[in-house]
């Protein structure tokens, strides 16, 4: 494994209290090796999004002790919110960066599932690269139904969920970049028509999945979007086809909002055919939060 160092993306399904996010962050920091980039909470999707990047055992031990503190406080029985979710961990995937290798994270998956549901009593779903069958590559797969409905019994454990952490999604896959549109409407159906329109699923743009929320806090509606190979389909190429949908529909963009990070050579390629994302705040690059999170390590 040498100096490889892994990216882990944990999704949780509680957006509105900052304690119990604050305590899912202090389990991750409290693994040796493991710095914490982001962490982000959105109300309306009512979900959470800690980004870390370890050492390979240090990935896998952070997980653990993060979805272990979210299975003590989330309950999925009085969770409400605009995502769709299976779990209270509901997805954890590992994302090869310097010296890591897509086998390697496979290998964290399916030791983090092992243990997540032998220890926790939590049932697991593996996912992308660490799939165990065709049909649970893709996360919408794997996910739907919810919490309340499963389509599919668990890899690991089950059939049944557990009762209140529901079931864990935990995956191996490339960047992604999580990627949203807000409109300037309250029109559900807007967003949903240009999610059907630009998603790959619905003959769309290639490597880009979309849906349509609403947000209640800010009464506006959102495509929501996964940009999973952005080499494929870059940033600008996305936002712009999301814009020129919703001007047919006589409705304004209201903004952007990056969940997570995202790579230096994603906003540079945007950046070389649209100036405006020049402007994108340095903080969401990954790369000046690893060097950050460097500097702030051989300081301490």
């Amino acid at each position: 494994m040498g100096d490889a160092l892994i990216e882990c993306v944990p999704n949780f399904s509680e957006g509105l209290d900052h304690s119990v996010v604050r305590a899912l962050t202090e389990a991750i920091e409290s693994v040796a090796g493991a710095m914490v980039l982001r962490e982000e909470l959105d109300p309306d999707h009512n979900r959470s999004v800690i980004t870390f990047a370890a050492p390979p055992l240090a990935a896998g031990e952070a997980a653990f002790r993060a979805i272990a503190a979210a299975v003590k406080r989330i309950d999925l029985r009085s969770h409400a919110g605009a995502h769709p979710r299976i779990g209270a961990a509901d997805v954890v995937p590992f994302v090869p960066l310097s010296g890591g290798t897509m086998e390697l994270c496979v290998e964290i998956a399916q030791a983090l599932g092992q243990r997540v549901w032998t220890s926790l009593g939590v049932p697991v779903y593996f996912y992308e690269q660490a799939a165990r069958s065709h049909e649970r590559v893709r996360l919408e797969n794997v996910r739907r139904g919810g919490f309340e409905h499963p389509r599919l019994a668990p890899d690991l454990g089950g059939p049944a969920l557990h009762p209140s952490a529901g079931a864990c999604c935990i995956g191996a896959r490339k960047f992604l970049i999580a990627f949203n549109v807000n409109l300037k409407t309250t029109d559900l159906g807007v967003a949903r028509s240009i999610a059907r329109a630009v998603r790959e699923s619905s003959g769309g743009l290639k490597a880009v999945k979309a849906m349509g929320v609403r947000l209640a806090a800010s009464d506006l509606v959102q495509v929501s979007m996964n940009l999973t190979d952005f080499e494929r389909t870059p940033l600008d190429v996305v936002f712009d086809a999301v814009r020129d949908q919703a001007a047919q529909q006589g409705v304004e963009v209201a903004g952007t909002e990056i969940v997570g990070l995202v790579p230096r050579q994603a906003i540079a390629d945007a950046a070389s055919r649209s100036p405006q994302w020049r402007d994108l705040d340095p903080a969401l690059i990954l790369e000046n939060r690893l060097e950050a999170a460097a500097k702030a390590k051989m300081k301490a």
